[in-house]
């Protein structure tokens, strides 16, 4: 047996604090195909981007580094000609006309000047290299002569060496600013057709899982989708999609037509059955067991039509106190059977009445039938709810003999009874398949379980309403049995029925 299924109600019936861990099933992480196919486009998009972009800077090196030197190699040139054809009085003008007008600026090269050498990166050291080519090898390159930064290229006119100085700036790649905007607008432009097309891809999904929904909920007319779309692979599914809600839809109006001819045509001489056997039978005890077998014939019959019965009514706010009250109070005074409820005042939730009711009435009466101690003969039914967040937990547990394990999950299949080979398996096997049924309709859950002191609890979900304005509402009476003392019960967790199934 599962350890989910020990909890603190067991010993006292306000206590709900350990609901079963089914009930509390956490939702897996979700991602939705449209952020999931945007980031993978997205992901896609961007590594090409830097991959583009690293492949132009590799490209872009070796012609950047050979006109780099050759500009630097051009300027020494021009500055060593115009220094060698242009007597000393000009050679001073031009010096200075150089250095305000183009940046250059020529000193002579002392033996005792310190340099660092311009080898700040690989494209530097490239420069350097292709400068010594086409200047000599006695051309010196650096970053900084004697503390003073700058480009500084060494170089001789007629035996007496100079130092060029000029702007780093004549050697580097683009400047990264300028790479950055454009790998932003890139990235910008990438994202947006990634948005784009996930959400092209993710359109018709997106219309094919509401209308499934919709489906589901029997909504067959708001569940047909486009079947002239473009695309021929989602033509073809929506196609199939209407073909099936249309064949749904059929099948759901002959199961309507066929239970309102089984509800008149087995009903009918039902009646005329029980009229002849009260005038014509004149044994009383054959008069009342014939009415008897009447009578469970068309208990079977209701239970069919709960069973097959296609509601789709809206969620309403319902007080959880009024529905327990009335389906306690209409087991009526039976010595046999006795109810003990917990439930909060004012506990409200969201649901339909007539369900709800019909759900704890399905309960009890599986309660009373399978759940009896086996040495008083007594049902012992205790009913407890709490709220826990957005829910309500309810918890309906018997002192009975409960289940084996391996049937527990086969206890809400239609037609499995759990004690079949007891003669008071009289049930149809659809008590409790109703009542799950109606508890997913309401956006509950409901999960059956043994107690470890004996029996077997019932835990139902469901979803707590919203509280409102107080306001007056008129007091429906709902006199409990003699053996039901009534509690309280809080919104949140909830336990449930007997044994075997109806």
């Amino acid at each position: 047996m599962n350890d989910d299924s020990r909890v603190s109600f067991e010993t006292q019936p306000q206590s709900l604090e350990t609901a079963p861990a089914p009930l509390e099933r956490r939702r897996p992480r979700e991602l939705s195909l449209f952020w999931r196919t945007f980031f993978l486009l997205a992901l896609l998009l961007l590594g090409c981007i830097v991959a583009w972009l690293q492949t132009f800077r590799a490209l872009e090196f070796e012609p950047r580094a050979l006109q780099s030197a050759q500009q630097l190699a051009s300027l020494v040139n021009l500055s060593r000609a115009a220094l060698v054809h242009s007597d000393s009085i000009a050679r001073v003008s031009l010096i200075k006309t150089l250095a305000d007008e183009e940046g250059l600026r020529i000193a002579p090269r002392e033996p005792t000047d310190t340099f660092q050498p311009y080898e700040t990166d690989s494209l530097s050291r490239r420069v350097a290299d292709l400068l010594q080519v086409r200047l000599g090898e006695d051309t010196l390159v650096a970053r900084e002569v004697n503390g003073s930064a700058g480009l500084w290229i060494g170089f001789t006119i007629e035996e007496d060496p100079y130092w060029l100085l000029t702007d780093p700036s004549r050697i580097g790649l683009v400047a990264g600013t300028t790479w950055l905007i454009w790998l932003a607008i890139a990235a910008l432009l990438s994202l947006t057709g990634a948005a784009v097309i996930a959400g092209l891809i993710n359109r018709p999904l997106k219309k094919l899982s509401f209308a499934a929904s919709r489906l589901r909920e029997g909504d067959f007319l708001a569940s047909q989708l486009n079947e002239a779309v473009a695309t021929s692979e989602i033509r073809e599914v929506n196609i199939g999609f209407n073909r099936m809600a249309q064949r749904l839809s059929k099948i759901e109006q002959d199961r309507a037509l066929m239970l309102a001819g089984i509800s008149h045509d087995l009903r009918t001489p039902l009646a005329r059955l029980r009229l002849e056997t009260e005038m014509s039978v004149e044994d009383p005890q054959a008069r009342e067991h014939m009415a008897a077998d009447i009578e469970q014939v068309n208990a079977i019959i209701d239970k069919f039509l709960d069973y097959a019965r296609p509601e789709h009514n809206k969620p309403q706010r319902v007080s959880l106190n009024q529905v327990i009250e009335s389906a306690v109070y209409a087991m009526g005074n039976d010595p046999s059977l006795q109810i003990t409820t917990n439930i909060p005042p004012d506990t409200a939730v969201m649901g339909d009445e007539v369900e709800l009711q019909r759900v704890f009435a399905n309960l009890l009466e599986n309660a009373q039938r399978y759940g009896k101690d086996p040495v008083t003969h007594v049902a012992t039914v205790e009913i407890a709810a709490k709220p826990k967040g957005d829910s309500v937990l309810v918890k309906l547990r018997d002192h009975g003999e409960g289940v084996s394990p391996d049937i527990l999950e086969q206890l809400t299949q239609p037609f499995f009874r759990g004690n079949a080979s007891r003669t008071s398996a009289t049930g149809t096997g659809l008590g409790l398949a109703i009542v799950e049924r109606a508890i997913n309709r309401m956006g509950g859950r409901f999960v059956l379980a043994n107690s470890s002191t004996g029996g077997l609890a019932a835990h139902i979900k469901l979803v707590r309403a919203a509280p409102e304005k107080a306001r007056a509402t008129a007091p429906t009476p709902a006199p409990t049995p003699a053996p039901t003392p009534a509690g309280g019960s809080s919104p949140s967790a909830a336990a449930a029925p007997a044994a075997p199934a109806d």
